[in-house]
């Protein structure tokens, strides 16, 4: 899921002006769910954010409960708890797991699409 960044050559990445349907919260709490261990640099540079963007969204994750880390050596293992309750009202009893849940399987059929898409077709 970290893969796939396509930003320019210096390491900035794209802009994007507009709302978006996925706030980018979630994408960093997503890219942390898919790699526990997934440097700042790299979460950054798949959530198409700056590190000192991700770095303020971990610490807003972190003191809201949804996720806290420990330090290895140079880098960080997150840890999401998964039972943490969604905090807009209108999402109410909705849990972390269950918005992960979500976007990881968009992602995977997203992926498996992709990949489906890319393969030579026979012809008859």
């Amino acid at each position: 899921m970290l893969g796939r960044y396509s930003g320019g050559m210096d390491g900035v990445p794209e802009p994007h002006t507009g709302w978006t349907f996925i706030t980018n919260h979630a994408r960093v709490l997503a890219a942390i769910a898919d790699n526990h261990s997934a440097r700042i640099r790299d979460i950054a540079a798949h959530c198409r954010l700056t590190e000192r963007a991700v770095q303020k969204i971990i610490a807003d994750l972190e003191q809201a409960g949804y996720l806290s880390h420990t330090r290895e050596g140079r880098s960080n293992t997150y840890r999401i708890d998964p039972s943490k309750v969604l905090r807009h009202p209108a999402e109410a009893g909705l849990t972390v797991a269950s918005l992960l849940s979500l976007l990881i399987q968009a992602e995977a059929d997203r992926t498996t699409t992709a990949r489906q898409d890319s393969r030579p077709h026979a012809s008859a």
